[in-house]
């Protein structure tokens, strides 16, 4: 009976710690997060703010500019762009 508590109290956090684990790393790569080295992208995504049902509001960063952009459900569209060092400071 004691080996039982001793194997229980081994294995049971071991088991606990890898559904951590593997979870956390699901999320990661689910979400698109770097989980190694960084990869550098032309285009980053700075902020979304969602305005209502399938509607985002979101500043992108490309090519030395900052893009902000309406996004829905069936486009895109480009609301105005400004130079990236006039935003930085």
């Amino acid at each position: 009976m004691g080996i039982y508590f001793l194997k229980l109290v081994i294995l049971l956090p071991l088991v606990g710690g890898l559904a951590w684990a593997s979870l956390w790393l699901w999320k990661r790569v689910q979400l698109g997060l770097p989980v190694g080295r960084v990869q550098e992208r032309p285009v980053r995504l700075i902020d979304a703010v969602p305005l209502g049902t399938g509607s985002k509001l979101a500043v992108v960063s490309f090519d030395d500019r900052e893009l902000l952009v309406a996004v829905t459900r069936g486009q895109v569209t480009l609301l105005t762009e400004a130079r990236a060092e006039f935003i930085d400071g």
